[in-house]
C-alpha cells in the first residue's frame, strides 16, 4: 500500500488537476492516493508518518506529558519505528496518533480536517443540514457507506451499506483507547484540528454495522487515524 520513491519527478507535474492520482510526502518519501471529493482533495488513505513510536501504555495521560505528541501503530508495542513501519497493520492502516500529533502530521500543502470541512464533505454525500449539526449520534443516512472501502477483506461482516463510490477507501484501524488497541476491523476514528475544549477534539467515525457517520469529540490522549484535505 505505501511505498517509496524519489519525489522529484512527480514534483513537475501538476498532480491535482484532475479526480484522483498520488503524491509523495517529501519527509520520508511515503506515496499517498489522492481523490476530489466535491470541491475537497482528501487523501484517500490513511496517514502513515511515522517520526516516532510509543508503547501503547506511554501517552497523554502520562503525568508531565500532558502536551506530548504520540504515534501509535496498531498491534505493535515497542519503540523501534523500521520494526513498527514492517508490520501489515501499519502498512495496511497506518499511523494511530494521539491529538498532539495528529495537529501537526500532514505534509507540507496539506493539513488535518476542521469539523466543518468534515460537514461540507458530508453535506455533499448527501447529508440534510438537520443531521450535520448532531453531535454524539450517528447521522445521515448512507454517507458513511460512501467512505467505507467495500468487502469484508478488511472490515467486519457485514460491513453494512459499504460501497466506496467517493473513493474515499475508509478502512478500519480502530484505535488506541488508553493503555490498549481496540475495534481493528470493526471502526475507524479521524481526528478534526477542531476543538470542543482545551484538550477534546471533534472527530468521526464509521463502523461495519451501519451506514452512517458518528460526529463525536474525544480526549486528545486517544489514538486515532489521521486522513489530511488539501490546503
Amino acid at each position: 500500500m505505501y511505498n517509496f520513491v524519489n519525489s522529484c519527478e512527480e514534483d513537475k507535474k501538476d498532480k491535482f488537476s484532475g479526480d484522483s492520482g498520488t503524491f509523495s510526502d517529501k519527509r520520508d518519501g511515503t506515496i499517498y492516493n489522492w481523490v476530489r471529493i466535491g470541491g475537497q482533495i482528501w487523501m484517500a488513505e490513511n496517514l502513515a508518518y511515522l517520526p516516532s513510536v510509543n508503547k501503547v501504555r506511554d501517552g497523554s495521560e502520562d503525568t508531565g506529558k500532558e502536551n506530548d505528541s504520540f504515534y501509535y501503530v496498531y498491534g505493535y508495542d515497542g519503540e523501534d519505528v523500521l520494526a513498527a513501519k514492517a508490520t501489515n497493520n501499519y502498512q495496511i492502516y497506518g499511523v494511530l496518533y494521539n491529538g498532539n500529533a495528529a495537529i501537526n502530521a500532514c505534509p507540507d500543502g496539506w493539513h488535518l480536517p476542521s469539523d466543518n470541512e468534515w460537514k461540507q464533505l458530508e453535506k455533499h454525500l448527501g447529508m440534510a443540514d438537520d443531521q450535520i449539526i448532531l453531535k454524539n449520534v450517528w447521522r445521515g443516512t448512507d454517507e458513511g457507506g460512501k467512505l467505507k472501502e467495500s468487502g469484508t477483506t478488511h472490515w467486519l461482516s457485514p460491513n453494512y451499506g459499504a460501497t466506496n463510490e467517493t473513493g474515499f477507501s475508509g478502512l478500519p484501524a480502530g484505535t488506541r483507547v488508553t493503555t490498549s488497541f481496540e475495534y481493528l476491523g470493526d471502526l475507524c476514528i479521524w481526528w478534526t484540528s477542531t476543538p470542543q475544549s482545551e484538550t477534546w477534539l471533534y472527530d468521526r467515525s464509521v463502523r461495519y454495522d451501519i451506514s452512517t457517520i458518528f460526529r463525536s469529540y474525544t480526549h486528545n490522549l486517544a489514538g486515532k487515524s489521521v486522513r489530511c484535505i488539501k490546503d
